[in-house]
């Protein structure tokens, strides 16, 4: 019976090491629950996979419309097909019967994302657009430069435009000069002058030239004028006649202390007393016309200086040739020579042109006051100069020297030689 325990004592050890036909529990919730966050995992990748797919292609499509409308082509150059690469063999990726999303998806297809990895010529073709050039588009230079035209603004401050009279108020007339609004001309731009009916100077349907002097505002309205295009008018027109040295005609409409106020075309001119005639009493020469000449025409600082003393010096001018034959009188002896004047305007007889001969000193010949007949031979209106000569009035070199009142009354014949001279001295210095 000893034994018998013994038996069974020593059988219960080996009935407890006898392993368990039932799986442990807690191992298999542990594979459970790695197998769950590796589907987690796999389907965040996929969720960010899809969104930077969807935002390439969407940039691809913005890409192709707006090269498009530049009228460029985005599908890329013909190039030699590459042989394609064979791909390696993908693991498949265990789905969980939960998780039915993502059947049949490759890891390649979680990545990448196909519409990713589409060509740009392949979805331009999806998109239904054809590969086009520059040439396929319908092209006008003179269309496109007239599209440019009908879009710039009308009125650039100092343009002349042209336009018709459409409407008016008591301060100002409206012109239509073809822009997205009326030019407006205030009552005080209408003209030179004083205009105390505007009806009667601007009708309806009047075309009219005019001078913008604003630029347009935020309403598109332009300010013009005719008074300052009458005025730019007036000053080509003055510059003009200073550049060919003319004299003009001036009617006298005031005075002040320094000099007489004048009109011409329709500026206001100054003749400075200096420059008068008859400067001692000037206030009685309003209301009379003079003729002037120009002293200085600026625009830009508005002056108009006129003088008439330079007018008859103009004239008289005029009036002389080189070759010609004068006579006055010695009215001053410098030591460069003698300056004779003319009637109003003066010559220079220079000492070297006095005589042939070796002149000793200046009043040797002619003293201030004596009556000397000369020949010009250079005039230069501009600078206002007169070159004299009585050198060649005499029959020898020196002749004047010995007897002067001989060569002054046989002027006039002595001339005439003198004359052939001076034209052979032109023409070999021509």
């Amino acid at each position: 019976m000893a034994g018998t325990e013994r038996q069974n004592s020593s059988s219960e050890p080996r009935k407890a090491a006898t392993p368990s036909a039932q799986p442990p529990k807690k191992p298999l919730q542990v594979m459970h629950i790695s197998k769950r966050e590796e589907q987690d995992r796999l389907r965040r990748d996929a969720e960010e996979a899809r969104a930077a797919a969807d935002a390439a292609a969407a940039r691809a499509e913005q890409l192709e419309q707006a090269a498009l409308e530049a009228g460029t082509s985005l599908a890329p150059p013909p190039q030699a097909a590459a042989p394609a690469a064979p791909r390696a063999a993908e693991p498949e990726v265990r789905r969980s019967p939960d998780h039915d999303d993502f059947g049949g998806m490759t890891m390649a297809d979680l990545m990448g994302g196909s519409e990713s990895r589409r060509k740009p010529a392949e979805m331009q073709q999806a998109s239904g657009g054809l590969q086009r050039s520059v040439d396929d588009f319908d092209f006008d230079e003179d269309a496109f430069l007239a599209a440019l035209d009908e879009n710039e603004p009308v009125g650039t401050t100092g343009d002349v435009v042209t336009g018709t009279v459409i409407g008016m108020e008591s301060d100002g007339v409206y012109v239509d000069i073809g822009g997205k609004a009326p030019g407006f001309m205030p009552k005080s731009e209408c003209g030179l002058g004083v205009i105390t009916n505007l009806k009667e100077r601007f009708p309806k349907g009047l075309e009219i030239e005019v001078l913008v002097t604003r630029e347009q505002n935020a309403d598109g309205m332009v300010t013009i004028s005719c008074r300052a295009l009458a005025l730019r008018k007036s000053w080509d027109k003055v510059k003009q006649l200073e550049k060919e040295g003319k004299v003009v005609q001036v009617k006298v409409s005031g005075f002040n202390r320094g000099g007489v106020t004048c009109d011409l075309e329709g500026l206001r001119g100054f003749i400075p007393r200096s420059q008068l005639q008859e400067g001692e009493n000037h206030e009685a020469l309003v209301g009379k016309t003079l003729g002037v000449a120009f002293l200085e025409v600026n625009s830009e600082t508005r002056k108009l200086v006129l003088s008439e003393k330079k007018a008859a010096t103009a004239a008289r001018f005029a009036e002389l040739e080189v070759g010609q034959l004068v006579e006055g009188h010695v009215a001053a002896v410098k030591p460069y020579g003698l300056f004779i004047d003319l009637g109003g305007i003066s010559g220079l007889l220079h000492q070297s042109m006095i005589t042939g001969g070796s002149l000793r000193s200046l009043r040797e010949v002619f003293d201030q006051g004596d009556s000397v007949k000369a020949l010009i031979t250079e005039l230069d209106p501009g600078r206002g100069r007169i070159a004299l000569n009585t050198a060649m009035l005499e029959g020898q070199p020196g002749e004047l020297l010995i007897n002067r009142d001989t060569v002054m009354a046989e002027a006039a014949e002595r001339a005439n030689r003198a004359r052939n001279v001076l034209r052979q001295q032109e023409q070999s210095a021509g």
